[in-house]
């Protein structure tokens, strides 16, 4: 190679590199502004065995106490979804729910997961705004729009993971608007509540107060997708606050946060 082939070379590394370094530092810069200098998040994490006992682990690992039917998320991409530690969570926690809640069916495999891991006796009630009532969602003026894009774009399945399914006869789907939806008729009634409906600030907060209203005396609710990442920045705001008012944890190693209603 001649000295300019090297200086061509050189300076391609160089820009790499700057680019590199300019995305680490804006990537860094994110993090210290959603979670201060010390890069904590604002919500107090704790770990699995925290949340249950059930996840306390031995030399093995966990222990087939958390052993369940399970489906994985594979290659694919689809709309929606938790990883595969967050669904095994919720399965595992399903287990002792008799009866479970949902904001948010998208494809209906979480729903089939908990309908098939908990008691025989179990319910579990999901919602979600079907395709025909899209013009129904209401849009606040704090709402992202990407959180607004996405919740439209999920709310397409009027037909689910667990249609067919012998899990179907444990799940009843209900078709509507998370907002417009009437808790009442389940207040304090609901031992495992799962949020995972639109993610826009006003929908996480309306879902959110009615979840507190549903969950019965030492009954969980989870949150899914608290990340501080643009497109779920609403949920991290609105977690956030609320952890102020509320006993709220992130559980290590997954995107949930936790609260254990103290009744």
């Amino acid at each position: 190679m001649t000295s300019t082939d090297w200086l061509i070379v050189l300076s391609v590394i160089m820009t790499a590199l700057s680019f590199y370094m300019f995305s680490k530092y804006n990537y860094y810069r994110s993090l210290v502004k959603q979670r201060g200098s010390l890069m904590r998040w604002p919500i107090k994490s704790i770990s699995l065995p925290e949340v249950d006992s059930v996840f306390e682990t031995n030399e093995f690992g966990p222990t087939i106490k958390t052993s369940v039917e399970f489906i994985g998320r594979g290659h694919l991409i689809v709309p929606g979804g938790t990883s595969d530690t967050e669904a095994w969570v919720l399965s595992v926690l399903a287990k002792k729910a008799k009866r479970i809640f949902e904001f948010g069916t998208c494809t209906g495999k979480t729903a089939y997961l908990m309908a098939q891991n908990s008691p025989t006796d179990a319910q579990v009630i999901t919602l979600t705004l079907p395709p025909e009532q899209i013009t129904a969602y209401e849009v606040a003026s704090e709402d992202s729009k990407r959180a607004t894009r996405d919740a439209l774009s999920e709310s397409k399945f009027a037909r689910f993971l667990y249609s067919g399914t012998p899990a179907e006869k444990k799940i009843t789907q209900i078709f509507d608007d998370s907002k417009h939806f009437d808790e009442t008729l389940y207040e304090s009634q609901i031992d495992l509540i799962f949020v995972d409906g639109s993610h826009a600030l006003s929908y996480v907060n309306s879902d959110s107060a009615k979840a507190f209203r549903m969950v019965s005396p030492g009954g969980l609710i989870l949150w899914h997708d608290y990340r501080g990442r643009y497109q779920t920045m609403d949920v991290y705001k609105a977690l956030n606050k609320l952890s102020k008012e509320r006993p709220l944890y992130h559980i290590e190693g997954t995107s949930l946060v936790v609260f254990r209603d103290p009744r």
